[in-house]
This record gives structure tokens, sequence and C-alpha cells, in this order.
């Protein structure tokens, strides 16, 4: 009886303390201020990524179709779709999977903005996460396997591991091996081939009829230093394609990695014609670099040539962050070396963002006596003569580290737009005392100054906004600007000019050397947003200045 009894009493506490667990299980009521809380976040969330999508102005790409025939109008279809086949390729090489990353994300907004930066990270802000659960962004992008360490890169016996056309994976016994990207993108890169050679069809100009059909098979087999030397013995066609595996900006690991990217062009006759006779100036530029001669004992090629374009169409790495302005290529050294280089001023491209972004940039944060100075024409050839720039200078080191590409890894990128930007000032500086340009000299430090605010703003996942952010710190320390009590700018000219030589020189020698620890060492010293800058261009996003923009293109926005 008494374990009869016993038993019952058990029972009855196990039951009561089920009850109490069930009662502590209860849900909470959902009152109208918990659905408030939920509603207010999900607002301010929509608001904050509104905000980041309006950093961008969206900025039609048009040209005057009248002045195209019907045989080019036909072309520049065909290089439309061909360019298109680049934001696949593109996608794969810094993300992977679209379709799936698109699948998790349910907000319309988020979803632009990961369309904006082809992926979940913010090329606007050193590349954070913006869509939840996302960590950093992997420095190799997906040219590499994410769990790759660089010891392990290095010690890997691979013949072609740097080339700029493989991509590296692992295979099932996790040893690391090579594929080709004509092979890894083929699916992409067989219709853009394709459409290239239908382009080549309706081709007036002989020789851009033989550039495209190089390109479209460079594209098939990764080879494109026959094409790349067509495409500089190109000098009449009026419409014209950048496309393949071009910049290596996306590889932050290396800089070794080229990333596929398209810009299809219109030539602009009269401007071009303005620009051609500064190409004779080059040797005269290279000989008066401000540095020890070995450090400019190349010879630039003497058929570069300079000419002014209508941008049509942008596509995969050059659609993304901060969008060029301006082009020098190719990239290739030998052919550098052989031929010089091509340099494009995408000039609908270059008023949008003067227009659009420098005018209410200078009128903010640019002493209101020295905002008579920032003109579009200073705009102009200071962005042009960047590009020039590229060309000067030394391609291989002096000590017998090969190539400066190579020598400075990760860097390079951000040390050669760096080279560019100072010594396209000194040329100007140069070409301006021979007479060759006119206007004010102020006019172009200015406009330079300017233009140092509007490229720091691209974020340290920039090359180009790493370059500015050392230029603007070492700019600093030479007293060649003064920040006034109301938080504008003033350009104190004549220590500029002596800022511009002893910057130009450091650069040029840094490269010359392949000094990567030297390098390093800059970069991580004044590759950096001081305190007081961080809060200036916070002042800027207040007053809704864009950063960049995005495009409205295609054929219909042609009117094709």
């Amino acid at each position: 009886m008494t374990k009869f009894f016993s038993f019952i009493l058990i029972l009855l506490t196990i039951l009561s303390s089920c009850q109490g667990n069930q009662k502590n299980r209860t849900p909470e009521k959902i009152t109208e201020t918990t659905i408030d809380k939920e509603k207010q976040a999900q607002e301010k969330a929509q608001k904050e990524m509104q905000a980041k999508i309006d950093q961008y102005v969206k900025v039609a790409l048009i040209t005057d179709i009248s002045k195209l025939t019907g045989n080019e109008k036909k072309v520049i279809s065909h290089l439309i779709k061909a360019a298109q086949y680049m934001n696949p390729a593109f996608w794969e090489q810094t993300y992977g999977d679209k379709q799936s990353l698109m699948q998790k994300i349910k907000d319309s907004l988020t979803k632009i903005y990961v369309e904006i930066n082809y992926g979940p990270w913010d090329r606007l802000n050193d590349n954070k996460p913006f869509v939840k659960d996302f960590g950093t962004k992997p420095a190799g992008a997906n040219f590499y396997p994410q769990d790759m360490t660089k010891e392990e890169f290095e010690k890997a016996d691979l013949s072609d591991k740097t080339s700029q056309y493989t991509i590296i994976r692992r295979n099932k016994d996790g040893k690391l091996y090579t594929i080709p990207y004509h092979q890894a993108y083929e699916k992409y890169l067989k219709p853009a081939s394709e459409e290239l050679l239908a382009a080549a069809k309706y081709a007036g100009n002989q020789q851009f009829k033989q550039y495209l059909k190089l390109r479209a098979k460079a594209l098939l087999n990764d080879d494109f230093q026959p094409s790349d030397m067509q495409w500089m013995d190109m000098k009449n066609n009026h419409l014209d394609i950048v496309i393949g595996p071009i910049e290596n900006y996306e590889d932050q690991l290396y800089n070794y990695k080229t990333a596929y990217e398209g810009i299809v062009l219109v030539k602009d006759m009269d401007w071009s014609k303005k620009l051609a006779r500064f190409i004779q100036f080059l040797p005269e530029l290279q000989k008066n670099l401000p540095v020890d001669p070995e450090y400019k004992q190349e010879k630039p090629g003497t058929r570069s040539d300079l000419n002014a374009y209508d941008v049509v169409y942008y596509s995969g790495s050059a659609n993304t962050g901060g969008k060029t302005i301006a082009i020098n290529l190719p990239n290739d050294e030998e052919v550098q070396l052989k031929k010089g280089t091509r340099r494009l001023q995408l000039k609908n491209v270059m008023k949008a963002k003067f227009d659009q972004i420098l005018i209410p940039i200078a009128d903010m944060i640019i002493s209101p006596e020295q905002r008579k100075h920032i003109k579009f024409d200073a705009f102009f050839a200071n962005t042009m003569f960047h590009e020039v720039a590229h060309g000067l200078g030394i391609k291989k080191t002096i000590n017998g580290k090969g190539m400066v590409r190579k020598a400075l890894k990760e860097h390079f990128s951000a040390i050669e737009e760096g080279k560019a930007d100072i010594l396209g000032l000194y040329m100007v500086d140069q070409l301006h005392k021979k007479g060759e340009l006119d206007g004010d000299m102020k006019d172009y430090m200015t406009t330079f100054m300017a233009s140092i605010f509007r490229s720091i703003r691209f974020g340290a996942a920039d090359a180009h906004g790493v370059a500015n952010m050392i230029r603007f710190n070492y700019f600093k320390e030479q007293g060649a600007f003064t920040r006034n009590a109301d938080g504008t700018y003033k350009v104190n000219y004549d220590k500029m000019y002596e800022a511009m030589k002893s910057l130009s020189a450091l650069l040029l020698k840094l490269q010359g050397d392949g000094d990567y620890e030297g390098v390093a060492k800059l970069v991580k010293e004044k590759g950096i947003i001081p305190e007081q800058l961080q809060h200036d261009l916070k002042k800027l996003n207040d007053a809704h200045i864009p950063v960049d923009i995005i495009f409205e293109q295609g054929t219909e926005t042609l009117g094709l």
C-alpha cells in the first residue's frame, strides 16, 4: 500500500511540474508595441539601405547616334551583347554563384545594392558586408580557395599559378591546381566571342574588323597579346570595345589575377584631333621626370595615342565601385615597350562626374576664394595625363627583382595609381610652362586638390582610394594645403609644387627598386583616413553629394 501511495505522489508531482513548465512556455502576447518596434526596425533598415543606394547617382550613357551609319549601329548592338557576358563571368570571379545569393535575400532594396556591388560586400565602405550572415570579403575574391594560405600558395609547384589567366582550386585530395580562364568561364566566353565575330561582319574599318576577330579568338585561348598589338595599330576606327580580363584590382591577395570587363565606346573625332599633338612630348616628359636617370631609362612607345570617347556600355569589373573615367591600355608590359599604350578619355562620363560630384564637393570643401579655379578643362587634362603617366617611369625593376607589377604584389595597383596621379599633375605643369596648355596653373592644382576628396570617398578597398589617401597625408605633411577654421581647404600653391615633385620621385624610386617592404610601410602609414578628414567627408555624405555613378544603359537607352 505504501508503495502505491508513493507512486501516486510521484505521478502528481510530475504532472504538477509539467503544468508549471507548460505555463512557462506560454508565448508572450504579441502586443501593438512589439509590432511597432519590428516595423520601426524594418523601416530603419530600409532607410539605411536606400541611403547606400543613393550614394550613386544614375547617369544615362548616350551618344549622338545620328553620326552613326546603319552598319555601325549593328556593330554596337553586337558589341553590347558581347560585353553583357562579362557580367556573369565577373560575378563568378568576385563572388561565385549569384543565383544562390539572390535567393537568400528577400528585401528588394538589398537586392539592388547587391547588383550594384556584384556581391554582398560594399565597395564604397572597404568591402564590409551589408548582407546578414556574411563575413569579410576574401582578399583573393573567388580566384583562390578561401582556406588557402599564402605560404601554401608559394610552396605549390604550379608553373602557371601566378598567371593573369588562371584560377586556383583544390582537387579531391586537397592539393592546389590551376584552371585556365577560357575553360573556367567557357559558357560565357564562347557566346561573347560569337558576338564579336558577328560585329566584325559589319565593321567597315579593316583594322577594327581584324581586332574583333583576334579578340574573339583570345577569349577562347587566353592569348591576348596578338589582339593587344592589333588594338595599338588602330587609329581611325569610330567604334571600339575593351573586353576581356583586364585589370587586377579585384585580386587583393596578390594582384596577379585579372577580372573580366567590357566597355563599348564611340570616338569623339573632334576632341580626339585636339589631343593627338600631345603624344610627341612623351620622350621629353620621360626624360624630365624628377628622379635619377636609372629610374627613367626605359623609353615610352611613340605610337601611343590620345583620344576622347563617349561610353555607351559598362560591364563586369568596370561597372563596380568608382567607375573609370579614362583608360590606359594594354597592361601587357611587352606591348607597352614595343608600341606604347592608348589613352582613352571617357568624356561623357567624366563630364557627369564633374557636374554632379566634383562641383558640389568643391562648393563645400574648397576655400571660397579658390573655387573659381575649379574647371572642367583642368579636370579633363589632369585625368588625361594621369593615363599618360601610366606609360612613364619604369616597368622593370633596376635591381633584378623582375617586373614592378610582380615585385610589389598586392600593393602594386595602389602605388601605380598614386604614381599616375602625381606624375599627371607634374606633366601638366611641364606642358603648361611650354605653352602647350592654356589657362592658369592654379586651375589645375585647385581642381586636383578637389579631386582628392572625390576619390578618397571610394575607400580603402579601392586602389584609387588608397592612392588618394597617401597623397592627402603626404600633402598635409608638406604643407601643400591648409584647413581653414570653417572646415574648408586652401591650396598653398608653392608648397604643393614642391610636394608634387618630391612625391613623384619617392613613388618612382619605390617602383624601380621593387621595394615591397617600403611600399607596404607607405600604405600602412599614409593609406589611412585621419579623424579630421573622416569628419569632413561625413559632411559631404550628410549633404547627399553622390560618391559615384551607376548607369542607365543599353540599346534601348541609345535608341537603337
